[in-house]
């Protein structure tokens, strides 16, 4: 399989085309997949018409599947966290700028998003580049921030949301992870904070 990946902006996100995620992809296209990954942070796929099966499966190509912590388990395919949204809907999914589950002591390394239905106007996905958010900050910004931990909490934002009530007050993740971190493949350096779970900087004073 040849795969064509196309920019969609200088600083995040490429459009994958000529493949079929329905299908079993050998090593070559997972490890042309993964670079791309690293290199642009965000792929779309037009056109994928997948099973809850053929999604997991996809999944599974990039390392084990996490269980979202306020997703009901009770579900044939407890992997996959369904987010719908109408008239009658009071929480909207994801509305403030986060990283997906920030709050574990163990984050996903990135998250599979299958639109299959979208509003005629609205409800954009939008994404931004914590890589390019450091390389914008002042030397001596970054050098302060390299030294900084973060505490991630999920009660704030997971509390009587996304079909779970039946969580007591102790089993709503919390972890520390550095402000800055280095990706593993590239080298580059990011900012790992963000609105939806980041409460507060362990070094610092309120």
């Amino acid at each position: 399989v040849t795969i064509h990946v196309d920019p969609v902006s200088p600083v995040i996100g490429a459009e994958v085309s000529g493949i079929d995620l329905s299908k079993t992809l050998d090593d070559g296209t997972r490890n042309a997949l993964e670079h791309a990954l690293s290199e642009h942070l965000v792929l779309f796929f037009r056109d994928q018409d997948l099973t809850f099966e053929q999604h997991k499966a996809f999944g599974r190509l990039f390392g084990d599947l996490h269980l979202h912590p306020a997703a009901p388990k009770d579900t044939e395919h407890p992997e996959i966290l369904v987010v719908h949204g109408d008239e009658k809907v009071t929480f909207v999914a994801g509305s403030q700028w986060h990283s997906d589950v920030s709050c574990d002591a163990e984050p996903p390394m990135g998250s599979i998003l299958r639109v299959v239905k979208t509003p005629s106007s609205g409800g954009d996905t939008l994404f931004a580049s914590m890589h390019a958010a450091f390389d914008a900050l002042s030397d001596s910004m970054q050098h302060l921030l390299c030294g900084l931990t973060a505490i991630h909490e999920g009660e704030q934002y997971y509390r009587n949301r996304y079909g779970r009530d039946d969580l007591r007050d102790t089993d709503y993740p919390a972890a520390e992870h550095p402000v800055v971190r280095t990706h593993p493949v590239t080298g580059r350096q990011s900012l790992y904070v963000n609105e939806g779970f980041t409460t507060r900087l362990k070094e610092l004073s309120v």
